[in-house]
């Protein structure tokens, strides 16, 4: 199974690319893909959190999907700290005060988790 919608949000620094599986009202869960991959290995992960109650909410990364900068001379870092304030403005955007969130492969849940005032808590997958 696949996720139920693709949209996007714009944040300030980028507009955010992401799909979404459950009912908006479910606690949310962010899931954060790691390079090479995309949301699409999120589908049947997905699947099972959304049946749990959750509202899953799968972003593309920057560089992925449609998720692009809102400013061609903003410059470019795929480090995970500034993923992890893309996390925190994307959470933000969609008016989310708390989530959970999860990765398959690097820290950028981690690093948002440690802020000090996160709006996140993290797992790994």
């Amino acid at each position: 199974m696949s996720f139920d919608e693709r949209t996007s949000v714009t944040t300030p620094v980028l507009s955010v690319d992401y799909e979404t599986k459950g009912k908006a009202t479910g606690y949310p869960v962010v899931l954060l893909h790691g390079f090479p991959y995309d949301v699409r290995a999120y589908d049947a992960s997905a699947e099972m959190i959304s049946a749990a109650g959750a509202y899953v909410i799968a972003p593309y990364l920057r560089g992925f999907g449609r998720t692009r900068f809102l400013d061609e001379n903003t410059m470019r870092s795929g480090q995970q700290a500034a993923l992890g304030l893309d996390l925190i403005d994307l959470l933000d955007a969609l008016g989310i005060e708390r989530a959970w969130s999860a990765v398959s492969t690097g820290e950028a849940a981690q690093h948002a988790s440690q802020l000090p005032s996160s709006p996140t808590g993290s797992a790994a997958l």
